[in-house]
């Protein structure tokens, strides 16, 4: 792993971080997520939606369906409420592994990633690409004979051919057994403020990220079991409150495997 951070180049995480009010981020995140924001100014809004629906996700499988382990893919720079503290909250023993390659990432993992017993959280340094040794790894810590969550939030649009971003989602949900959850949220192509700033990101030098249509989302969920509501807008996903909230341009969802 290349373990240095480059601060010259605008990184989605710290991007990500700037965009909900964090404070690990650098000038050039800010330049980019100010720009972003002037041409897609709710980027805000969704980005503090799609945590929100994190925490209301990892809830609902962990209080109402018994979930007490989660492999939580390219997870991003830790803040409030992470995968591990949600769960643990409710069932003190759970399991999580976090998942990344990224240096920054990794390195506020190991700072702030850890959990007190009888609870476990583990970080691994694995690819996306190479789901083979990411599953090698994260048994580890998570016991593949019973269900596990399987989360990837907001990460398969960085996965540039469509072909294999559902490869790999096939590939992750057919070692998990029978009753694991598939637990996802991506960015749509629906908003041409939003696809317009997307491209200017994009030409920063970023990794890249590639917002699909609802229906190229959809297909991520084929063969499962849609939870209640189905795949809708994140803000829309069990909303705390009863009134309905603004849609916003991220499709989430949870479907369980048969």
């Amino acid at each position: 792993m290349n373990n240095k951070i480059d601060t010259s180049v605008p990184h989605s995480a710290r991007i990500w971080n700037y965009w909900m009010g964090g404070k690990d981020n650098y000038p050039v995140d800010q330049e980019a997520g100010d720009a972003y924001t002037s041409i897609a100014p709710h980027i805000e809004i969704m980005a503090r939606a799609s945590r929100a629906y994190l925490i209301r996700a990892v809830s609902h499988l962990t209080r109402d369906l018994g979930v007490s382990q989660f492999l939580d893919i390219g997870t991003g720079l830790p803040t409030n409420d992470n995968t591990h503290q949600v769960a643990q909250r409710i069932t003190p023993d759970a399991r999580i592994v976090y998942v990344d390659n990224d240096p920054i990432v990794l390195a506020h993992a190991r700072a702030l990633l850890y959990s007190d017993p009888p609870g476990s959280t583990a970080y691994v340094d694995a690819d996306l690409h190479d789901p083979e040794e990411l599953l090698r790894r994260a048994a580890h810590t998570l016991d593949f004979e019973r269900p596990i969550a399987l989360m990837l939030m907001g990460i398969l649009g960085h996965i540039k051919d469509y072909a294999e971003a559902k490869a790999i989602v096939r590939h992750l949900l057919g070692v998990l057994p029978p009753g694991s959850y598939f637990v996802h949220y991506d960015g749509t192509n629906t908003n041409a403020d939003l696809v317009k700033a997307q491209a200017g990101y994009d030409d920063t030098g970023a990794i890249p990220y590639v917002l699909r249509s609802p229906e190229q989302i959809a297909a991520y969920y084929e063969g499962l079991e849609l939870l209640p509501p189905g795949i809708v807008s994140c803000s829309r996903w069990r909303p705390e409150s009863e009134t309905s909230p603004e849609p916003t341009h991220i499709l989430g969802g949870i479907g369980r495997k048969r």
